[in-house]
């Protein structure tokens, strides 16, 4: 079954314009043509528009969006997970944000006066703009911190997809032990740790292997750290922990 990019674009919603736009850009080429050389959708090219449109509302970038999707080591079962876990903590925002509409509607209509705490409750303890100072206070005075900084500060937004991109191949190969079985304490586990150990040290700071086995225990102990990787695969967060440490009590190959 194929379709034009006339149906597409009425099954879709997505215009016609856009849907040439993505096909000049290299990022949803139509899998066929007609005989008049129209172009053609087939199921598999409606899978990926599925996934673009996914990211798309989901915040990302065309050219992040392209590169998500080209990695030979990323499955649509992985991109479907890493969206629907984003996807779900969206809707849960925004279902209490909406919640603390109702809530001023109901308030300014009866005439009460809400705290400020009550006003802006919604909001969480994490506030984005306050991440970085938060970093500081938490680790500033450390020489990693001060490591990293200087050495990202110059970093452009290449290279900060750059890094993105190769972290989260990182962190594919493991969640791909996982869904195999593959033990943590592994030699193949422990060497996905050790490639993820010396990629901080290559690029923000240097992570000897007990700093390293830290860093895994933290990502168990900080909720926002677990749900990034629970988000990749399903416990993923507490995999990677073991694959650490056990690769620290091997003492890395420093």
């Amino acid at each position: 079954m194929s379709y034009s990019v006339g149906q597409v674009a009425r099954i879709t919603g997505v215009t016609v314009r856009t849907l040439h736009h993505y096909d000049g850009i290299g990022l949803l080429t139509p899998g066929g043509r007609s005989h008049a050389g129209h172009r053609r959708y087939d199921d598999a090219d409606l899978d990926r528009l599925q996934q673009i449109l996914f990211y798309r509302e989901l915040g990302f970038p065309l050219e992040e969006v392209a590169v998500l999707l080209d990695d030979p080591r990323a499955d649509p079962r992985a991109h479907l997970r890493r969206q629907h876990g984003l996807l779900t903590g969206r809707i849960e925002r925004l279902r209490r944000m909406a919640a603390a509409v109702e809530t001023a509607m109901e308030a300014h209509r009866m005439g009460i006066r809400l705290t400020p705490e009550e006003k802006f409750e919604v909001f969480g303890d994490f506030d984005p703009d306050a991440h970085a100072q938060e970093a500081g206070e938490r680790w500033g005075t450390t020489d990693a911190y001060q490591q990293s900084r200087r050495r990202t500060t110059t970093w452009t937004k290449d290279d900060w997809k750059d890094a993105t991109v190769r972290f989260d191949a990182i962190h594919r190969r493991m969640a791909d032990l996982l869904v195999a079985g593959t033990a943590a304490d592994s030699a193949a586990a422990t060497e996905v740790a050790e490639e993820h150990r010396r990629f901080i040290s290559d690029w923000y700071y240097t992570c000897d292997p007990a700093m390293h086995a830290a860093l895994g225990e933290m990502y168990v102990a900080d909720e926002r750290f677990t749900a990034t990787y629970e988000a990749i695969e399903p416990g993923l967060a507490v995999y990677m922990r073991d694959a650490m440490r056990a690769n620290a009590e091997r003492g890395g190959r420093a």
